[in-house]
């Protein structure tokens, strides 16, 4: 079987009918108050890498976890189990407790005094099953599981706008919202500068342990931010394309210029049998292609054919490429285990849309696995390097498609008691300009891979045929385009 539209005519009608129970949907939330470490940490100052302070990283990343009640759990209230499990988490990831302040030369660093995270709770009449489908993002009026009321300071002389939002703020909001059922929600924002999906999703692993009654996490936190700094001199090594916007004449694109009301959703899973013909279309080469390497190759070529670009355009593909269990150096060591900070680097496969489109699957393929694998220790240091060098420049975005695989993060690790989660992820899987891979099961309990995408509405129809050819014999389905419209705070 192939790709198949998620927007089909049996989960249109399902998604709606929740929609309806949702229109109602009333969160009453506490008082929010702040939670700080169990017992008393160290009063320092910890400096963030140069990949940590990147323009990219200077906001706040939204997860949300949803559990299924337990009758065995008698009366214990799971908003005070997590809370309790955070304080205690906290003395290990004191950091987290902390503030964010700009030194000289815009270095943020982590004051570390206690100062604590922020914390709400929340009640809401409505039972797990009033949420829908809920495998996949969007996450169904995430909104109201979200308490977000970062308080907005102008920024001092010199000190960019974006920044301004987390200098002197929490670097972590937490709401646990409890249904009517015995379920309950566990939503976080948390700074991106501190952490990335993989550093995240340990530390809320800690707090699901912690929770259960463990004297400590089963991974101690590692800091150690210094190896990702810049080098005395900085010196990049490598041409970096993913800050740079491509250089050929044309400037029009289509996702920029469209107005939000006329850009809508698309979404598809991609199953075993998409997989099977996908890696068909891209032999020979594509026999130790990976899941994501398949399927961003689909999605990449199938949106540039469906918006349309001249042969000659450039356009790009940027990845977020994770660096754990890469070497550092000759001697073979490997970037610590419990670090968690950001350990990533964006990169980009770039060609001409008229190549995209007019070679075999198989080139897109090619160009995505080369640039994967430049992500090395050194290509790390080079960002690093750049940004000190270049001022912090941000990542391109003309004709560039963003995406993050989000299959391994291991957010579904977060365990407090109540068994493992029904949902685990982002709130939402796609912005204008990028996207999220998300792994999920259908009704078989195979594994598929979710992709959603935002495209001028015109285009939707072209990208659902560009799709369905490359993974071909697609059962029929009645289709119908989301409009649901773009998620706030969009970013890569």
């Amino acid at each position: 079987m192939q790709a198949r539209s998620i927007d089909n005519q049996g989960t249109y009608i399902a998604r709606m009918a929740a929609r309806t129970v949702l229109d109602e949907l009333n969160v009453r939330r506490g008082t929010p108050s702040l939670v700080a470490p169990a017992r008393a940490t160290p009063r320092q100052s910890m400096a963030l890498s140069d990949i940590d302070n990147q323009p990219v990283m200077w906001f706040y990343s939204t997860v949300i976890h949803l559990y299924r009640g337990d009758p065995s759990k008698g009366l214990i209230d799971p908003a005070l189990a997590v809370r309790a499990a955070l304080a205690e988490a906290l003395v290990h990831y004191y950091p987290m407790a902390g503030r964010l302040r700009e030194e000289a030369g815009r270095k943020p660093v982590v004051d570390c005094a206690g100062q604590g995270v922020m914390f709400v709770e929340a009640d809401t009449d409505i039972a797990i099953d009033d949420l829908g489908d809920v495998r996949y993002p969007p996450f169904p009026r995430s909104e109201e599981f979200i308490y977000d009321d970062h308080v907005y300071k102008a920024p001092p002389p010199g000190v960019p706008l974006v920044l301004a939002a987390i200098i002197n703020q929490p670097l972590l909001y937490v709401q646990v919202t409890r249904l009517k059922c015995g379920g309950f929600t566990v939503c976080h924002q948390s700074a991106h500068c501190i952490s990335d999906a993989a550093g995240l999703a340990q530390f809320w692993k800690a707090v699901g342990e912690l929770a259960r009654g463990a004297s400590a996490p089963s991974m101690p936190p590692v800091w150690t931010r210094e190896i990702f700094n810049a080098r005395q001199p900085p010196l990049p090594s490598f041409p970096h394309d993913e800050y740079r916007e491509p250089t050929d004449v044309c400037d029009g694109d289509r996702i920029a210029s469209t107005p939000q009301r006329d850009m809508a959703r698309v979404q598809f899973s991609f199953g075993p049998g998409a997989i099977a013909a996908l890696r068909s279309r891209a032999a020979p080469g594509a026999a130790s292609a990976s899941q994501f390497d398949l399927v961003a190759a689909c999605v990449w070529r199938s949106r540039t054919a469906a918006l349309g670009y001249a042969s000659g355009d450039e356009v790009q593909l940027m990845m977020a490429v994770n660096a754990r269990g890469r070497r550092m150096d000759v001697f073979g060591r490997e970037i610590p285990a419990g670090y968690y900070g950001n350990a990533f680097a964006f990169t980009v496969a770039r060609c001409a849309a008229g190549e995209l489109c007019g070679r075999d699957l198989g080139y897109a393929v090619g160009l995505i696995r080369a640039a994967k694998a430049r992500v090395t220790y050194e290509y790390m240091r080079s960002v690093a390097d750049l940004m000190v060098l270049e001022g912090h420049p941000v990542i391109a975005r003309k004709r560039t498609f963003g995406v993050s695989d989000l299959s391994h993060a291991g957010f579904d690790e977060a365990e407090f008691g109540w068994g493992k989660p029904v949902y685990s992820g982002v709130t939402t899987d796609a912005h204008r300009g990028a996207t999220f891979f998300i792994r999920g099961k259908n009704e078989k309990g195979e594994g598929e891979t979710f992709v959603g995408i935002y495209l001028p509405a015109d285009c939707t129809g072209r990208y659902r045929k560009e799709v369905l050819a490359l993974t071909t014999k697609l059962e029929p389905l009645m289709e119908k385009a989301s409009s649901a419209p773009l998620a706030p705070r969009a970013r890569y």
